[in-house]
């Protein structure tokens, strides 16, 4: 059974920070393309950042140079790092094995001006 689990969601100030958490289990993350994905309130979920199998990361242009995925093999974890917080990241962050359309539950982030 997969299971994506994610955590370090919260409410932070902008031009605050945080850190992402998504701990897999079920699934080896260093064998699959692992993605963030971000919902706001009306509008469609998008693609926030992926790390292949290789360790390549593509971010999307609006948190280029903001935010940064990495991946902990030993952990099993993925994470995003999100600095430079402004009010329209606030979205429910997703994780995602790309590789085999497993998705996690979300969590909030919020960014107050």
């Amino acid at each position: 059974q997969v299971q994506l689990v994610e955590s370090g969601g919260g409410l932070v100030q902008a031009g605050g920070s945080l850190r992402l958490s998504c701990a897999a289990s079920g699934i080896t993350i260093s064998r699959n393309v692992m993605g963030w994905y971000r919902q706001a309130p009306g509008k469609q979920r998008e693609m926030v950042a992926t790390i292949s199998t290789s360790g390549y990361t593509n971010h999307v242009d609006s948190v280029k140079g903001r935010f940064a995925i990495s991946r902990d093999n030993a952990k099993n974890t993925v994470y995003l790092q999100m600095n430079s917080l402004k009010p329209e990241d606030t979205a429910v962050y997703y994780c995602r094995s790309v590789s085999r359309d497993y998705w996690g539950q979300g969590t909030q982030v919020t960014v107050s001006s």
